[in-house]
């Protein structure tokens, strides 16, 4: 899943080619994914490819791990890559990869793509009056990569929380733009085990996880800029310190880094580092 750091990174390489860029041509190439919500209101009758071609884009945003990119005459196209999803800048020569699901063809002779493995993500086709509509992007939290919460602030976004720490996290209620990966990382970096019920972090743990949110992921931004270039459909993450290395030594104790499966995803974290155990569930 692209999360804010590596949207943070998609955007900047995106913002000089994309913007003022005219789009050609929109090939929707498999279903699920792309949600025609400007056809929608006009009663079902409005075709996609035929209404976004000619549009200029003018603007390209993010909002937590969402992309907006904004269109002539008031359309936007809203960008949600979920677990399996991403985006790819490429010659239009280039081979279409089996998993490609939308193709944006530009007047540049560029192409913008979008692939989706399992489909899970959303591109949502719309008039900028319709965003309201989008309940994640209007449920989201303060960005993780702005201005940070003060503590306090931090601790009283916590209160109408009862659930396990990283669900908190990666939710997005009390801040935007952290997922799997990245919520594993903040964790580490906080000594707190990933199970742990939000009202029972200590003083010293919400302190530890307030400077954690924000400083892991604004220090991976600086290793992404180095490291992506132009390959932004590709995810950097060999980086990080416990995600996805299970059975790899801790980077500060040696001990063996776990991995557990809950709620669909996995959890890599260290248990000499953040002790607990599942029943504190």
């Amino acid at each position: 899943m692209p999360e804010a750091p590596d949207l943070v990174v998609i955007r900047e390489f995106l913002l000089p080619r994309l913007v003022g860029d005219v789009i050609s041509g929109a090939t929707e190439r498999k279903p699920l994914v792309l949600r025609n919500m400007a056809g929608l209101a006009s009663g079902g009758g409005l075709d996609f490819g035929t209404d976004i071609a000619g549009r200029r884009v003018e603007s390209l945003e993010r909002q937590g791990k969402l992309l907006i990119v904004g269109l002539s005459g008031g359309r936007e196209l809203i960008i949600s890559p979920m677990l399996t999803g991403g985006l790819m800048w490429c010659n239009a020569s280039d081979r279409v990869a089996p998993s490609t699901v939308l193709i944006f063809e530009m007047k540049s002779g560029m192409h913008l793509r979008y692939f989706d493995q399992k489909r899970m993500g959303q591109v949502y086709y719309l008039s900028a009056d319709q965003r309201g509509e989008i309940i994640r992007l209007e449920n989201q939290g303060p960005d993780v990569i702005d201005e940070p919460l003060s503590l306090d602030e931090f601790k009283l976004g916590l209160k109408p929380f009862r659930g396990e720490v990283k669900g908190v996290l990666t939710r997005g209620r009390l801040v935007s733009g952290i997922g799997n990966a990245y919520a594993d990382e903040i964790l580490y970096e906080a000594q707190i085990y990933p199970f742990k019920k939000v009202t029972r972090l200590t003083a010293d743990e919400l302190v530890s996880l307030h400077q954690a949110v924000y400083t892991v992921p604004a220090a991976a931004v600086g290793v992404l800029r180095e490291r992506v270039g132009d390959k932004i459909h590709r995810k950097v993450r060999d980086f990080l310190k416990v995600h996805g290395k299970k059975n790899d030594s801790c980077p500060r104790c040696g001990n063996t880094i776990t991995a557990i499966t809950a709620n669909r995803r996995e959890t890599n974290y260290c248990r000499r580092c953040q002790p607990g155990s599942l029943p504190d569930k």
